[in-house]
C-alpha cells in the first residue's frame, strides 16, 4: 500500500519538483498540495495523509505554526520540516509543535524518499547536520545546581509553554497574564538555568525531564 503524501511548499517550483518526485515513485502518492498554511489547515485533515512535508518560511502563517494547530487534528499524521533553516531554535520549536523528522532542502530525492518510508515506519529522520547541532545542545556542561529545582510554579508553566511551541503572546493568554509578565518570568527562567536563549531554555528543560528519576512500579500481590 502506498504511502501518502501532503506538501505545504509557498515556492511553486519546489512543490512541484516534490510533488514529480513523490508521485513519479512507486511506493508513494500525493494527496494534495498546498502554498500556504492557511489552506493546508482547511484541506490536509479530510485527506488525512500518512505524512506531511512542511516548509517553515510560509508566508502568513508560519511552517511551525501549522505544525502545532495540524497534529490535534491529525496525530496520526507525521511531520517532516523540509526547510533551508539549520537554526538550532526553529529546529527546536518544530520538534516540540509536533514534527516528527527534519530535513534540509538539499536532501538527495533518494534519501528524502526513504525519509518519508522511515518516518511512516516510526522512525525520526533528521539531515545529518541537525542531528550534530541537537546532540550539541544535549553535551553542553551543565551548571553545578539545578536550577530547574529552583523555579516558581508560575515560570515552570511557561517553560513547559515554551517547549510545546507556543509563542510569548500565546503564553500570556493561555495564563490569563500580561505579555510584560511573561517576558519577566522568562528573564527569571533564563537567570536560574543559566541559559541565554529560549533554544538553550527548552533543551535543558527536555534534557532535565528524560533524566527525571521514573516511580517505582507496585506489584501486585
Amino acid at each position: 500500500m502506498s504511502i501518502s503524501v501532503s506538501i505545504v511548499e509557498d515556492d511553486p517550483a519546489v512543490r512541484a519538483s516534490l510533488v514529480k518526485l513523490i508521485d513519479g515513485s512507486p511506493g508513494y502518492r500525493c494527496v494534495s498540495q498546498h502554498a500556504d498554511a492557511e489552506s493546508a489547515l482547511r484541506e490536509i485533515p479530510p485527506v488525512k495523509p500518512d505524512v506531511a512535508l512542511m516548509d517553515i518560511n510560509l508566508s502568513g502563517l508560519n511552517g511551525v505554526e501549522c505544525v502545532r494547530r495540524l497534529k490535534p487534528q491529525l496525530p496520526g499524521t507525521q511531520v517532516i520540516m523540509l526547510t533551508v533553516y539549520q537554526n538550532t531554535e526553529h529546529i527546536f520549536n518544530a520538534l516540540a509543535a509536533g514534527a516528527t523528522g527534519y530535513l534540509l532542502k538539499q536532501t538527495p530525492p533518494e534519501e528524502l524518499l526513504a525519509a518519508i518510508r522511515s518516518v511512516h515506519d516510526g522512525g525520526s529522520p533528521m539531515s545529518s547536520h541537525i542531528a550534530r547541532k541537537i546532540v550539541q545542545c544535549f553535551q553542553q556542561p551543565a551548571p553545578p545546581v539545578n536550577g530547574a529545582q529552583s523555579l516558581s510554579p508560575r515560570e515552570a508553566e511557561v517553560l513547559g509553554l515554551l517547549a510545546k511551541g507556543y509563542l510569548y503572546k500565546e503564553i500570556a493568554d493561555a495564563m490569563s497574564v500580561t505579555y510584560a509578565t511573561v517576558h519577566t518570568h522568562i528573564r527569571h527562567i533564563y537567570e536560574k538555568l543559566h541559559v541565554r536563549s529560549r533554544t538553550e531554555a527548552v533543551a535543558k528543560h527536555l534534557s532535565q525531564t528524560r533524566s527525571l528519576p521514573r516511580p517505582a512500579k507496585a506489584f501486585r500481590l
